[in-house]
């Protein structure tokens, strides 16, 4: 098989039944993350886990951010531009619930319920500090648009956060 025909049989996916079957693989690549950090921690301590998967998710925001900009064929670097694409964003994609707010100059992302976050809970493990590991992604993904974009991070585990709001992030144009 090759490349041809394998969009043959994406493209024979009953059209209803399409963004079930991108999140399912979605919520797979969700999964290996999960797994790939999980046994790292196992083997090597939840420090060196986090450091990992820092480096790696800043360097899958700048790849993300790239492939999204020539995909949807962006050419604007304003703030709700990137916010759009963000929203593309694999990240974004999965998370189950979420508030996004695009004023001129600034946008504010609220991740109110975490996936990841409550699937720890669920197994009986703490919270993941996941606060450098989102701030890293966000940061060379909002960089990719517009190196003026500032990401700030308001609440992210480990920070104590409400109990109906586990992550907020804040963008906004440097100097405003």
């Amino acid at each position: 098989m090759n490349r041809v025909e394998d969009r043959k049989l994406i493209e024979n996916i009953p059209k209803e039944k399409l963004a079930d079957f991108v999140f399912m693989h979605l919520r797979d690549m969700w999964a290996v993350d999960g797994l790939y950090y999980l046994g790292v921690e196992e083997d090597f301590g939840t420090e060196a886990a986090t450091e990992i998967d820092r480096r790696v998710w800043e360097i899958m925001g700048k790849i993300e951010a790239k492939k999204l900009k020539k995909f949807l064929e962006i050419k604007e670097d304003d703030i709700a531009t990137m916010m759009k694409a963000l929203r593309y964003s694999g990240w974004s994609l999965d998370l189950e619930d979420k508030e996004i707010v695009v004023e001129k100059d600034r946008a504010v992302l609220r991740n109110v319920k975490c996936r990841v976050q409550n699937t720890r809970i669920k197994k009986g493990l703490s919270e993941f500090g996941c606060k450098p590991v989102r701030w890293g992604f966000l940061k060379s993904f909002a960089k990719e648009f517009n190196p003026n974009i500032e990401v700030k991070c308001n609440v992210c585990p480990p920070d104590e956060h409400p109990d109906d709001l586990w992550c907020e992030w804040e963008f906004k144009m440097k100097g405003r």
